[in-house]
């Protein structure tokens, strides 16, 4: 989102400076090394419809070179490994009886068809889902994919979590192709990245890496005036600078430690969103685990949220050196202290559980494993999520807080996070800029 913004603020004839705490630029999209291979830390893909997205690679001559790959979808079950990648697999699904399947798809239908996310945001997840699925389906299917993703805080969570998910599904379907096709840019985010921030480079931005901010504040703490001020702000070690404006687009947790001047009504909001953090493997393997990008899990045994094979749609000869790319996440809140299991024992727990999963499974063919881990992922929607989130345009004059968190009628990836920075940029901060000078 912060590139996103810089690239809107350039357009719009302003200097730019983009300060990021981490050695690369990128977040949740950032590369890493496995093996030979370099590709994202956490899971990632393109969907037709991802607009926004495809209109930036067009931008960065990055588009035309996307491959797109229909995918296949499994199932976890009873002990079972199950295809779900057609309708007719659907209506022969064996955990459901008939009667169960149907509602469970009437359910999926109903959500697509509802276009005001409000509504669902003032029931739970388990109450919407149970009133048109059954107990039957809910507590067969959706219960456990629940407690997968959301942990207990499913209990907390309002019916929009569900509906935002079945959008973005029917959207893909609706794209033209008919049928789920994922997509990627060979090189993954690292190439898409780097093109991007040597875009900004020449436009002007200044890219700033290993700078995290310690501290915001204006330089003038005494003056009340809402007009054009400057903010001072503290990178540590000695290297403090000042600026007009500042968009903070970390997590909102964060943002709330860094400008004192805040109000307290606006720091208790921000500290109030609760999120989702990710304990996600990266295993790089000689021989690929099955023919499905996603494995959903309803075992409750199973420790992990589900298994993503990505070389189901990366190119192993062409990306990945001969080789096969899985994920293993394992999503949680934010306070939960599994983000903080050692490396090992997280290693440890998914591959005893792959050679349960898949008897052919064996570590002899693991090339590579790493674990990243990030505190902040998503946003959790609870009850009335969007009544309570903080103001986007804050007390401080000139300084905002824009992230992730504000993303309302979608689920968190690139393609939402872009559209969000590219809106409020051109509704709410913008036009902020311009009141003040």
């Amino acid at each position: 989102m912060g590139l996103q913004i810089a690239r809107d603020l350039i357009a719009r004839g302003q200097d730019v400076t983009v300060a990021e705490s981490a050695p690369t630029f990128g977040g949740l999209t950032s590369a890493w090394q496995l093996g030979d291979t370099v590709w994202d830390r956490f899971y990632h893909v393109t969907l037709l419809s991802d607009s926004v997205l495809r209109d930036l690679l067009t931008e960065l001559n990055l588009e035309q070179e996307i491959e797109w790959v229909e995918t296949k979808t499994g199932f976890y079950s009873d002990g079972k490994l199950l295809s779900m990648s057609n309708t007719m697999e659907f209506l022969r699904f064996p955990p459901l009886s008939m009667i169960e399947r149907l509602r469970l798809g009437g359910t999926i239908f109903l959500a697509s068809k509802i276009r005001d996310f409000r509504g669902m945001e003032k029931l739970t997840v388990e109450k919407w889902l149970r009133r048109w699925s059954g107990n039957g389906a809910f507590e067969k299917v959706w219960l456990p994919l629940l407690k997968a993703k959301l942990g207990d805080a499913y209990k907390e969570t309002s019916a929009a979590f569900i509906w935002a998910h079945t959008q973005r599904m029917y959207k893909a379907r609706r794209s033209g192709a008919k049928k789920e096709m994922f997509g990627y840019v060979p090189g993954g985010y690292a190439r898409i990245l780097d093109t991007w921030v040597t875009k900004l480079k020449e436009a002007g931005a200044r890219m700033l890496t290993d700078h995290p901010v310690i501290k915001i504040s204006p330089q003038d703490p005494a003056s009340t005036s809402t007009s054009s001020g400057r903010l001072l702000v503290d990178f540590g070690s000695d290297r403090v600078e000042s600026f007009d404006n500042v968009v903070n687009t970390i997590a909102s947790p964060l943002i709330a430690g860094q400008c004192d001047e805040l109000t307290d009504d606006e720091k208790a909001k921000l500290r109030a969103i609760k999120y989702l953090g990710v304990v996600c493997a990266s295993m790089l393997l000689r021989k690929p685990i099955s023919p499905y990008y996603v494995t959903n899990i309803t075992d409750t045994w199973v420790p992990l949220t589900a298994v993503i094979e990505m070389s189901t749609i990366v190119n192993s000869e062409t990306q990945l050196g001969g080789n096969h790319l899985v994920y293993l996440p394992k999503y949680m809140t934010d306070d939960h202290e599994g983000l903080r299991e050692p490396d090992e024992d997280y290693k440890e727990r998914c591959l005893s559980t792959l050679e349960k999963m898949y008897g052919h499974f064996s570590r002899d063919n693991v090339l590579d494993f790493k674990v990243a881990r990030a505190k902040y992922v998503a946003a959790l929607s609870t009850l009335n999520y969007s009544t309570k989130l903080p103001p986007i345009v804050t007390s401080v004059p000139g300084f905002y807080a824009l992230n992730s968190a504000h993303i309302l009628e979608g689920n968190l990836n690139v393609n939402e996070t872009l559209l969000l920075g590219q809106n409020k940029m051109a509704d709410e901060v913008w036009p902020d800029f311009l009141a003040r000078v």
